[in-house]
């Protein structure tokens, strides 16, 4: 049986975390506090996170230091885009099948999404969030428009979507846009408002994502091995 080296296990330490979203994009990792956690030296860290900045999954950057690396905003924005065209039109598809309960489901949701931001955890938000629009889309009646808009929350997941961790004020406006989407089903509005409304929500995260990313670009190469903390 093959022993696992030292720096292996901080590999698999810190990928875990990256993968189950515990460390969001923008996490700053810390060396020395990993090597305490995994009670090693800072060197088999240091080699771990070298494989994952060769991997994409980490960046370092002078005077930061080496953080989970943001989506990327290629992929992060073509993503997006299309998800929020099936999105919008699938959660327009399912509005007529939504009932009271439904409604119900989706307004109990959003509140625990609002009860987050006092103590805001992004990822638990994130969860949440999937909720409460699978609540309004999962009932489309087009099996096709419904296989895509599954296939761009997981293609999400793969891009470790945790947008609300490096832009928290965009958190308490996504609540207030919830709201106003379980109105205007519960209303009866038309169709096109109703996916208009889903469409418009969506980008309006997506703008926020690419307008951070814009500022903390850096504007000069950066170090392309990590040092010690």
């Amino acid at each position: 049986m093959t022993v696992e080296s030292k720096s292996q296990r901080a590999y698999r330490f810190i990928r875990e975390r990256i993968d189950d979203g515990r460390y969001v994009p923008g996490y700053r990792l810390v060396l020395a506090q990993i090597a305490g956690e995994l009670d090693v030296s800072v060197v088999p860290v240091r080699e771990a996170i070298r494989r994952l900045e060769a991997e994409g999954l980490v960046t370092f950057e002078r005077n930061v230091g080496a953080q989970v690396a943001l989506i990327k905003e290629t992929e992060y924005l073509h993503t997006m885009q299309t998800l929020a065209l099936v999105e919008g039109y699938a959660t327009a598809l399912a509005a007529p099948y939504l009932t009271a309960d439904h409604l119900r489901r989706a307004r109990e949701i959003n509140e625990r999404m609002r009860r987050t931001l006092a103590d805001f955890d992004p990822h638990r938000f994130t969860e949440l969030n999937l909720d409460f629009h699978a609540v309004l889309f999962e009932g489309c009646p087009n099996p096709h428009v419904l296989d895509l808009v599954h296939r761009g929350w997981n293609r999400m997941r793969v891009l470790r979507d945790s947008s609300f961790s490096f832009v928290p004020g965009r958190a308490r406006a996504s609540v207030e846009e919830h709201a106003r989407i379980v109105d205007l089903i519960e209303q009866g509005a038309d169709p096109l408002e109703i996916e208009l409304a889903a469409r418009t929500h969506r980008t309006a995260t997506l703008d926020a994502v690419l307008a951070y990313q814009s500022e903390h670009r850096p504007s000069a190469p950066v170090a392309a091995a990590a040092t010690t903390e």
